[in-house]
């Protein structure tokens, strides 16, 4: 059965389409849902940074899933956004190494800058300030991450021409 689409209901541009057939061949065809994490990283990257309601239905309609199975998935990596996010996604590390290091630092130097506290997303929507627990670069602590991005080895002042240098 396939998914009713209404005018809210999101679809895969062209592009985006040709990118879940890539996916797919990656995996056995009697094992489609084990691409589902691609798929949902790439709906993501095609609405808006987040996954709506509306695209984890359309998500779970385009790979035939139940609903509720792609929320379960969306729901408990922390790298899927539920909630709408600005264009920069500062996702700050506080976990043991970049927190040894002064990520402390980071943050209040990020929110005295952008004028929004951890949680938040400037009026504006350009930026949504995360804490988020380790991202994985620890020999290079304090670090973050703004969208895809990684920057480490940061110091108040180097946090401070990252974000002055973004369009």
């Amino acid at each position: 059965m396939e998914p009713e689409i209404h005018k809210s209901t999101p679809q895969f541009s062209p592009e985006a389409l040709e990118k879940t057939e890539e996916i797919f061949k990656r995996y056995p065809p009697e094992h489609r849902e084990a691409a589902l994490l691609p798929i949902l990283h790439l709906a993501q990257r095609e609405f808006g940074g987040w996954l709506a309601p509306e695209t984890i239905d359309y998500v779970a309609g385009f790979m035939k899933l139940a609903p509720i199975r792609v929320y379960e998935v969306a729901s408990f990596y922390t790298m899927y956004n539920l909630k709408k996010v600005g264009r920069y996604h500062v996702q700050v590390c506080t976990n043991i190494s970049c927190w040894l290091c002064d990520s402390n630092a980071i943050v209040a130097t990020l929110e005295r800058k952008l004028k929004i506290k951890i949680g938040q997303t400037s009026e504006d929507q350009r930026f949504t300030l995360a804490e988020v627990e380790c991202l994985g670069a620890c020999v290079n602590a304090p670090m973050l991450q703004i969208n895809d991005d990684y920057h480490e080895n940061l110091t108040p002042e180097k946090v401070v021409g990252i974000v002055d240098q973004l369009p």
